[in-house]
């Protein structure tokens, strides 16, 4: 590539990022307007302004109080929660397929989301508060990572290839065994709940769980974006990567850490959402390229767009509460598959 060309590549990845940002706004925007109660874009836009600004909103009238409630705290909690949840997984996906160098590697496919779904019905059984939740979900999908990477080790395989993603779905299907061991064990009272839960919905947002799920991801999202020129030069190898200062396995078991966090938060709050870990990557990597740099920003925002739809699909067209993990499920396969194809019959590049 020349030095023109990669630098038109450059300033073609940066607008699209651009784009993207813009797009995610007024994705939010727009998704406080629908519903039973609509409103218009530019009165969401005007309460939303004056919810994150200082000053207090207005309120003369009867209607314009039930629209500022129906924002507030029905559908911005909703919003950001779905929102947050895609962004989180769309980068975290990206982070796992770079540091293993496996484009068909995903939370789901490396057992992270079935041990952080263990942990979450493990801790509603004990009636723990929602914080403890997240942990304990965090605590069992690292687990399941730790688990997923020694069996693929036993196979001498330290992290990349088919071994690594048998290995993913052997502990996952662990874990969900004691899953559904827990659903024939848990009192009569809890089942329904956890059985919604699993099933991946935003119903009941609200302010906590935004603080619940917004933490982990921001926090552990800023972590990814300052590694992922480390990522870049992992996502080279082993061997290169050391052979220029970096520590290996300290970064990648940080990356998988820092993954297992936000997918922890993400599970203990929805429940469990899939594939879109796996499939918003290649989305992303097909606009702005494989350069982490770009791809973790842009990965992030096509997950946000793509679950906030989904959620919006399901409250305008459907017109229906369908739990989104079903949903991501349904669109999420085909495209899965035909990932597959392509890696087997032609090849994988970056």
């Amino acid at each position: 590539m020349t030095k023109r060309n990669h630098s038109l590549t450059k300033r073609y990845a940066t607008i699209t990022s651009i784009l993207l940002g813009i797009a995610i706004i007024f994705a939010i925007l727009a998704s406080l307007c629908i519903g039973a109660y609509p409103l218009s874009f530019s009165r969401a836009a005007y309460i939303v302004g004056h919810l994150f600004l200082p000053g207090s909103l207005p309120q003369e009238t009867l209607e314009q109080i039930k629209e500022l409630t129906v924002v507030q705290v029905v559908r911005l909690p909703r919003v950001l929660v779905a929102t947050l949840a895609g962004m989180g997984l769309g980068m975290s996906g990206a982070a796992l397929q770079g540091i293993m160098r496996n484009p068909l590697v995903g939370p789901d496919l490396v057992g992270v989301t079935s041990g952080a779904a263990f942990g979450g019905v493990l801790a509603m059984m004990f009636d723990y508060s929602p914080y403890g939740i997240v942990a304990m979900a965090f605590i069992f999908g690292l687990t399941a990572m730790v688990l997923t990477f020694g069996l693929a080790k036993l196979a001498h395989n330290s992290g990349n290839g088919m071994a690594l993603i048998l290995a993913g779905v052997f502990v996952g299907a662990f874990f969900i065994a004691l899953v559904g061991l827990i659903q024939f064990v848990v009192t009569d009272a809890k089942l329904p709940g956890i059985v919604y839960w699993l099933l991946g919905s935003f119903i009941g947002a609200d302010a906590q769980k935004v603080m619940m799920i917004g933490i982990p991801t921001l926090a552990g999202g800023a972590i990814l974006m300052m590694l992922r020129w480390r990522i870049n030069l992992l996502s080279l190898g082993d061997i290169d990567a050391a052979s220029l200062g970096i520590s290996v396995s300290k970064l990648r078991w940080g990356v998988i850490a820092l993954v297992s966090l936000i997918v922890a938060a993400q599970v203990s709050v929805v429940g469990i959402i899939g594939w879109v870990g796996l499939v918003v990557p290649h989305l992303a990597r097909m606009l702005v390229g494989p350069d982490h740099r770009r791809l973790l920003p842009a990965s992030a925002l096509i997950g946000g767009l793509f679950v906030l739809g989904l959620d919006d699909f399901t409250r305008t067209i459907v017109q229906a509460e369908v739990p989104v993990g079903i949903l991501t499920a349904l669109v999420g396969t085909p495209i899965v598959c035909f990932l597959f194809w392509k890696t087997q019959t032609k090849g994988w590049s970056e």
